[in-house]
């Protein structure tokens, strides 16, 4: 009787949880522009955490070699922000250029990508009309979602540059960050409540187990993958290497899917140029997909997920459709961290189970 009451318990919870969930959608316009205010301020101290995430492993590693901590902290800090400035100083003025150049030609991609949907439609035409009717509405799905891409990148790069003064920060919060980052380890001990210490922790270090060296890998090879497209693009004098090979960059973090939405843009612009081109672009492409698959991904990343390629292909579905390119990109370490925290759940509920048939 008593476990059937805790069902019920249970249940009337569960309930309870989607009434509240539903009500407080509803009342979106009251706490939204609190939650973008906080986000707004938040947002340096989450990149930075993230940098910091990243760089902490190699500031360990040198610290453990028997350099001081702050000489290691500084030495890390000014090669990873050294580079990357570096970087930014020759690649922003052509990445502008070029993205200029782009939205000026933009007609003339749109015309090229009409003139393959006018191609398309004759050639599906004498099909039955249910097929007809899918093609032409996957071809509209498809548009919508490239101009989608390329309004988020442009929107993107507009709030990066309107937000100079939030970038120029971030690198001091995490020089701190990485400096007392035990501090910072001894607060969010203290903060937590007692009886959750000792469950928190696993949970982080299964979370970072799954999750760290998947993340520092991908990044590292879509990095690697980047650069050396933007190098073959401008080998082969295709137009904007620089901004396709960030796309492709970008885009090789979406596992599948993603090698297919980075090539899209590449191949409608070599369209604009000439049958040559598409077919270079196209070799540069499946280089760069065997050069990943086979040698950069197995030696970088590994396996470290341990997750079934359904579940990968499920949650990247999943994301898309809830958050775009986002959700798309975000699709795999949200579904890594569920499985650490059903993983966690349920050993909480068999340990809770197994204490109460025990008593």
């Amino acid at each position: 009787m008593n476990i059937q009451m805790k069902w019920y318990y249970r249940l009337g919870f569960l309930l309870l949880l989607f009434v509240v969930l539903y009500v407080f959608l509803k009342i979106e316009m009251v706490w939204l522009p609190i939650v973008e205010l906080i986000f707004t301020v938040l947002f340096p101290f989450i990149i930075a955490a993230l940098i910091t995430y990243l760089l902490h492993p190699l500031v360990e590693r040198i610290h453990e070699m028997g350099l001081h901590r702050g000489l290691a902290v500084i030495i890390i800090y000014s090669l990873f922000f050294g580079g990357v400035g570096y970087a930014l100083y020759l690649g922003v003025p052509a990445f502008i250029t070029q993205l200029r150049d782009l939205s000026e030609s933009a007609p003339k991609f749109a015309n090229q990508y009409r003139s393959w949907n006018n191609v398309i439609e004759k050639q599906t035409a004498h099909w039955p009309l249910g097929i007809h009717e899918r093609i032409e509405t996957g071809i509209i799905a498809l548009e919508k979602r490239v101009e989608g891409i390329l309004s988020l990148v442009l929107s993107g790069m507009v709030n990066v540059f309107n937000s100079i003064f939030v970038l120029a920060i971030i690198p001091f919060i995490a020089f701190y960050m990485l400096k007392d980052i035990n501090t910072l380890k001894k607060a969010a001990w203290y903060i937590t409540p007692r009886k959750w210490r000792k469950q928190g922790v696993l949970f982080l270090r299964d979370v970072n187990e799954s999750l760290g060296s998947y993340i520092r890998g991908q990044l590292l090879v879509c990095i690697v993958i980047g650069v050396v497209s933007a190098i073959l693009f401008w080998f082969v004098k295709m137009k904007y290497p620089l901004l396709l090979g960030f796309i492709i960059g970008v885009t090789n973090v979406i596992p599948y899917f993603g090698p297919v939405i980075g090539a899209i843009p590449a191949v409608i612009i070599a369209a604009t140029i000439s049958v040559k081109m598409i077919i270079f672009v196209l070799i540069i492409i499946l280089v760069l997909q065997f050069l990943e698959g086979n040698i950069l991904s197995p030696l970088i990343v590994g396996k470290s997920l341990h997750m079934h390629p359904l579940m990968i292909m499920l949650a990247l579905l999943a994301g898309g459709e809830v958050g775009g390119v986002v959700g798309l990109i975000l699709a795999v370490p949200i579904l890594a961290v569920l499985k650490v925290a059903i993983l966690h759940a349920r050993n909480h509920f068999i340990k809770k189970n197994d204490a109460i048939d025990n008593s």
